[in-house]
């Protein structure tokens, strides 16, 4: 199974603006329907991109810094970043090919 690493306000800084690949990260919660409709995709496109983009899900409920950063008010939240820049932002349970678009777009 690929990596999907999670991130907190605590290590959002070295695990993802510090991060050499581009970096998905899924805003998300717990009691989130969508979120949890969405996360098999995220753990597809985990393994679709091993070594090209790390994929991060960050609890907005345990970490409400980052995500108010960041401007995220609905969840999921998919954030794009490259060299600690937002490339690419997605809000919603989206189809699989609606992010993978947004990746190809960063990576290429």
């Amino acid at each position: 199974m690929a990596k999907i690493t999670q991130v907190s306000d605590d290590n959002f800084e070295a695990e993802v603006i510090r991060s050499d690949l581009p970096v998905l990260i899924d805003f998300w919660a717990p009691w989130c329907g969508p979120c949890k409709s969405i996360a098999p995709v995220i753990e597809e496109l985990a393994r679709d991109y091993e070594g090209k983009l790390k994929v991060t899900k960050l609890n907005v409920d345990d970490n409400p810094i980052t995500p108010s950063r960041y401007g995220v008010r609905g969840i999921p939240n998919l954030i794009i970043l490259k060299g600690g820049t937002v490339k690419e932002q997605i809000v919603g349970a989206v189809p699989k090919s609606r992010l993978v678009d947004a990746i190809e777009k960063v990576l290429a």
